[in-house]
């Protein structure tokens, strides 16, 4: 078949087997970021104008990007609307930036672990990822000074607000020493924020990009977890060198993104509505994530380490004994419960095992105390077995 060399390295989505097998209703499911349901709020599409249905800017609606840009600036971002680009979901702007970016050999720069879809694009594209360890407050700077002494990365990826997987939220001292080391050497920023709005302790801080001197920047974020998913609504905001090479690529992938998505995001973007709606958002899932947090309690306190997410959508758990577990997504799903194992979040998972990523934020609370008590005893019958 006369397919590009690209395709080899092409892998399935892990993630999205794993939510196609526990479609089974009696599956309890800890796997995928999902928003609960009960929270997506009630739209009305009634006042829609018909032009909406139209072909529209490849840049994105006018009065959207203006509030995308106001918003931004209230973060402390430097930036107009025409550094605003509104894409299909911010995994389109990893997708530009990737083939903005990376030619095969490419050094890329990335957190370990990282978001788990952003590695599968990059290494795509034939990226060599370089990753920095991730402590409880942020990156190790000594070891990512030393990586960008040794490398010169194309650009660095960077979650730094309640990350994927890890939960981690970078403090202010350390994201005052990323951006002065990326300004020191010329290092491109691309910073995720999907989750900077699911704060539960009311702490803040502004975005990384916002401290840059001399670096050029992307700055991505999404309706995806604080209104529908299904309206596949993001942006990235751009530095001035960076929008119009993004901008062309976005035109040469589609010709612009939904635009009845569009509509509806402008109708929230900004106002008091949304600002309720985001109020009621943290209180309901900080109780989940107490609730989860009891439950982990009960059941795999002998078995793992981990921190409480002061936001975001997951727990990070390490085993106190490590195993692959990659390895027990079958013995779990047979016991109708299902996991993200934490390897795939590695450029190389065979030497970080022992990691499981769960989501609290979907799952059924009455449903909670029995998936995480199955889960468990899945995890002490592989050690029991490994250790036979």
């Amino acid at each position: 078949m006369a397919f590009s060399e690209r395709v080899s390295r092409l892998k399935s989505s892990l993630i999205r087997e794993i939510l196609a097998a526990a479609q089974r209703p009696e599956v309890m499911s800890f796997a995928g970021g999902l928003p609960a349901e009960a929270m997506l709020p009630k739209v009305e599409w009634q006042e829609m104008p018909r032009s909406m249905g139209q072909y529209g800017m490849s840049e994105g609606e006018p009065a959207l990007r203006e509030a995308l840009a106001a918003q931004a600036r209230s973060l402390g971002l430097p930036c107009a609307a025409s550094q605003v680009l509104v894409v299909s979901g911010s995994q389109q702007t990893l997708d530009l930036a990737a083939k903005l970016h990376i030619d095969v050999g490419t050094e890329v720069m990335l957190e370990a672990p990282t978001y788990l879809a952003a590695l599968q694009i990059f290494q795509l594209f034939g990226a060599d990822c370089i990753t920095v360890p991730l402590e409880a407050d942020g990156p190790d700077l000594e070891q990512l000074r030393v990586r960008l002494e040794r490398h010169r990365p194309a650009f660095i990826y960077l979650i730094p607000t309640f990350q994927n997987p890890s939960a981690v939220r970078y403090s202010e001292a350390k994201r005052d020493a990323v951006a002065a080391l990326l300004d020191e050497f010329g290092v491109t920023l691309v910073e995720d924020e999907p989750y900077r709005e699911l704060t539960f302790d009311g702490a803040s801080a502004t975005p990384i990009v916002s401290r840059l001197k001399k670096a050029s920047w992307i700055y991505t974020g999404t309706v995806s977890k604080t209104l529908l998913p299904g309206l596949r609504v993001g942006y990235l905001i751009a530095s001035p060198d960076l929008f119009p090479h993004l901008l062309r690529l976005k035109q040469s992938a589609d010709l612009h993104t939904n635009r009845i998505g569009q509509w509806q995001a402008l109708q929230w973007i900004g106002t008091e509505q949304y600002r309720r709606h985001l109020s009621e958002l943290r209180d309901f899932y900080r109780e989940r994530r107490d609730g989860f947090q009891a439950a982990l309690q009960r059941h795999f306190s002998d078995l793992a380490d981990w921190n409480v997410p002061q936001g975001g959508l997951f727990f990070w758990l390490t085993l106190k004994q490590p195993l692959d577990t990659r390895t027990l997504l079958a013995a779990a799903l047979a016991a109708d419960v299902a996991f993200m194992p934490g390897e795939p979040f590695f450029p190389d998972p065979d030497k970080h095992p022992g990691h499981l990523r769960l989501n609290f934020s979907h799952i059924d609370p009455a449903r909670l105390d029995e998936g995480l008590k199955r889960l468990a005893g899945v995890v002490r019958e592989a050690l029991a077995a490994e250790a036979a």
